[in-house]
């Protein structure tokens, strides 16, 4: 089966990495992972997703 690294990571809104929610080699398919911002600050967030060729970054706004 055709195994593809994965990378998602979260930033703060000045770019430092808060945390890297996943970094492993996974088969084609639909995942889910969780993100606790228990620690955070409310706020504006980034993550990218990485997969192989492919690199995405959405914001996420954090309300506590």
């Amino acid at each position: 089966e055709n195994m593809q690294p994965v990378q998602i990571i979260v930033y703060d809104a000045l770019g430092r990495e808060i945390r890297k929610l996943m970094d492993e080699a996974l088969i084609t398919g639909s995942y889910e992972v969780e993100f606790s911002g228990e620690n955070l600050p409310s706020g504006i967030y980034f993550y990218t997703l990485t997969a192989d060729d492919f690199r995405d970054t959405k914001s996420m706004t954090l309300i506590k």
